[in-house]
């Protein structure tokens, strides 16, 4: 059975992969990117490998809120239902981290867009639907000023902070969710694979990129993922694992979710 998929940051890295290994199993392909000459080469990348493929594509800048409110609009204007959300945009290193709204970049877009987007998806979502998280073994204690902009950080702080939060939002939304809601699943795709962001990152061609869409395509179709809600899958050793403590601290994580909604009630 074909499945309808949302991929954002679908335009290159981990996420183009994902979505050409889908389209050669002949799913329907929703593409997010933020530029429109990227997002016509990807679909130009899938077809290649299934001239049938269905393409829908959408481009918002997830550093803005109100693009990812947007986003989520234009999805639910065209679709009753979606069977998979891949929340897979990323950033680490930029030349300037601090967005129009004076927020650090890496959680904007890393943790607070994703949260935001699964949120206002969630009326099209249902049981039988799955929210796939792309975390990070590279992982640290969130700083609440730094989430809230008031305190800067070098990428590597930003990037692993923002990583361990969307854990600890991913874990927190499943606690408050009912039967009829989605499995939301949060994973580390494998270190230092060779991404436009590793490169950028750490000046190295790192790891053949369909280890990591490998296992996010097994995320989003596989039965040994079926009742994976609220765990944190690490590809680095392939199981299920325990995250860094604080992504398993109920009264932070709820701390967190607090903060992000304050956020997004003042940006949206």
């Amino acid at each position: 059975m074909t499945k309808t998929i949302l991929i954002t940051g679908a335009t290159d890295g981990i996420g183009l992969e994902t979505a050409k290994k889908l389209a050669s199993k002949g799913h329907t392909l929703l593409l997010h990117g933020r530029n429109s000459g990227k997002m016509q080469a990807a679909i130009k990348a899938v077809s290649a490998i299934n001239s049938n493929a269905k393409i829908e594509t959408y481009l918002a800048d997830l550093s803005d809120l109100k693009e990812t409110v947007k986003l989520a609009d234009e999805v639910k204007s065209k679709h009753a239902a979606i069977d998979v959300l891949i929340n897979n945009a990323g950033i680490f290193k930029t030349s300037n981290p601090i967005t129009k709204d004076n927020l650090d970049i890496r959680f904007v877009v890393n943790t607070i867009a994703p949260y935001l987007l699964t949120i206002n998806l969630l009326p099209i979502l249902n049981n039988n639907s799955r929210v796939v998280n792309l975390s990070s073994a590279a992982q640290a204690p969130v700083d609440m000023a730094a989430l809230n902009g008031n305190l800067s950080m070098n990428d590597g702080e930003a990037y692993a902070q923002s990583k361990l939060a969307i854990i600890m939002w991913s874990r927190g939304l499943v606690h408050t969710m009912n039967e009829a809601s989605p499995m939301i699943v949060s994973i580390n795709p494998a270190s230092f694979l060779g991404s436009k962001m590793v490169k950028e990152a750490y000046g190295m061609a790192g790891h053949d990129l369909s280890i990591g869409a490998d296992i996010l395509v097994k995320a989003s179709l596989s039965d040994d993922f079926k009742n994976a809600s609220g765990k944190y899958f690490d590809n680095d050793n392939g199981c299920f694992a325990d995250p860094h403590p604080d992504g398993l601290n109920r009264q932070k994580t709820n701390e967190l979710i607090t903060n992000m909604e304050s956020l997004i009630k003042q940006l949206t």
